[in-house]
């Protein structure tokens, strides 16, 4: 699978011409956490997290283009830490999983804001319906890693709002028992392999 929400700072629209010198980065697994919260009843939010996330880019730290984006999350992997809430949010009221088995979002563009942070641009398509989101990215720090696979790594914190609603998910959004509006957020290393 590849993945959802790479998603990725940078901040700025990729050319084509520039693809030659870009490297391609893939998110590290075991360091790549997406998760969310969503309001119960306006009591408080529940948190959950996807587990099964892939994705890779293109980037070029000189130039700050990005391309090629494509972030793919397994949907049978949310976790709410409720075994009952979990299986209710896998069925058709939300995720659907047997239908829909992955959440899929791919870039099309971005912009700077400062040297760190920017915006990245793409759709987000979950139930079969394909939204525009806008990621709100934060560029922690680009090194090579100091142990293990040694590969020069970014460190990227990411943000995005959307509705659920505008996905087709709408149970328990009329009688307000759960949130239409869900606010996730994404901490990834991003290796690169090329």
């Amino acid at each position: 699978m590849r993945t959802l929400l790479v998603t990725t700072a940078f901040f700025t629209t990729f050319a084509a011409t520039a693809q030659a010198d870009m490297a391609r980065y893939e998110l590290d697994p075991e360091h790549t956490s997406i998760y969310f919260t969503v309001d119960h009843i306006g009591f408080a939010k529940t948190l959950g997290i996807f587990t099964d996330v892939n994705g890779s880019f293109m980037y070029d730290v000189d130039t700050q283009e990005l391309g090629d984006v494509s972030v793919t999350i397994g949907t049978a992997s949310v976790n709410t830490f409720n075994e009952a809430r979990d299986g209710h949010v896998r069925k058709p009221d939300f995720l659907h999983v047997s239908e829909h088995p992955e959440i899929t979002f791919v870039a099309s563009g971005g912009a700077p804001t400062s040297d760190t942070t920017g915006t990245v641009t793409g759709d987000l398509a979950i139930l079969g319906v394909t939204q525009p989101v806008t990621l709100n990215v934060t560029l922690n720090k680009i090194a090579d890693y100091p142990f293990g696979h040694q590969r020069e790594v970014l460190g990227l914190s990411m943000t995005a709002t959307i509705q659920r609603s505008d996905f087709g998910m709408t149970y328990a959004v009329e009688n307000g028992l759960v949130g239409d509006v869900v606010n996730i957020s994404i901490e990834t290393e991003a290796m690169k392999i090329e």
